[in-house]
């Protein structure tokens, strides 16, 4: 069974920097589009990132230019780095595997004012 581990969340100063992780164990992981989602209480589920197995990448408006993400196809493993936090990107980040709508179970990011 395929899972993803998320890793790298915490509480930052606002301005500050995190950068999150997620591992599959996934054999042919590297073929697949990886996405980061995040969840605000409150709020819907949505889409911050996403990378295909090329490295092509595709952002949410809220955080062009602030997030990167990035992956290591011999190591299985995704990243999402984060500058300029501001308080409303306070969420539970998700590392998921949409083709076989595989979810990790979620890292907190908690930024303050």
């Amino acid at each position: 069974q395929v899972q993803l581990v998320e890793s790298g969340g915490g509480l930052v100063q606002a301005g500050g920097s995190l950068k999150l992780s997620c591992v599959g164990s996934e054999l042919f992981f590297g073929i697949y589009v990886m996405e980061w989602y995040r969840q605000a209480p409150g709020k819907q589920r949505e889409l911050v990132a996403g990378i295909t197995s090329g490295g092509s990448t595709n952002y949410a408006d809220s955080v062009k230019g602030r997030f990167t993400i990035s992956r290591d196809n011999a190591k299985n493993t995704v990243w999402l780095q984060m500058n300029s936090l501001k308080p409303e990107d306070t969420a539970v980040y998700y590392c998921k595997l949409p083709l076989l709508n595989i979810w990790g179970q979620g890292t907190q990011v908690t930024v303050s004012s």
